[in-house]
This record gives structure tokens, sequence and C-alpha cells, in this order.
């Protein structure tokens, strides 16, 4: 039988968070962060402080069984322009 999670990954300016909960969304199963698998603050919003925060979470899936996912991404938008006028 196949194991569902979803995958909420959120990307800011400053960091990127990615947690997987279970299909109902009630249980998390997975959880890190950028901050949590680099050493210095200014390196939390980089790529491959998300890319090695992505693996830690695959492998943790992989313990846990689940092997199919349902990705959910937020990030940063457009938003207002800095110029005034």
């Amino acid at each position: 039988m196949v194991k569902w999670g979803i995958a909420h990954i959120f990307s800011s300016h400053n960091n990127t968070i990615i947690t997987v909960t279970d299909i109902t969304g009630a249980e998390t199963l997975a959880k890190c962060s950028g901050g949590m698998v680099v050493k210095s603050d200014k390196d939390e919003p980089s790529p491959y402080a998300a890319m090695v925060a992505a693996q830690r979470v695959a492998e943790e899936l992989k313990e846990k069984g689940v092997d199919s996912l349902h990705i959910k991404v937020r990030g940063i938008g457009r938003g207002r322009s800095k110029s005034p006028g």
C-alpha cells in the first residue's frame, strides 16, 4: 500500500522551512529548516541550506515508510513597489 504525505515548503528571504504531515494534516511526520542545517545565520536563506534540509526530511520519511508526496509551496511574492509614486 502506498503511504502518502503532504510536504509544506515555506520559503522567505530569511529561511526555508520544510514540514511533512500525513494526508489529513493532523500529524507531523518530519520537519527541518535551513537554520537547522547551517552554522551561520547568513547561510540560512541559501539554496544549499534548502537542499540539505530537503535531504534530511527525505531520509526521515524513508525510515517512516512514506513513498509518495503532495507538495505545497508558499513563497515571497511581488508585493508592493519599493519606490513611491
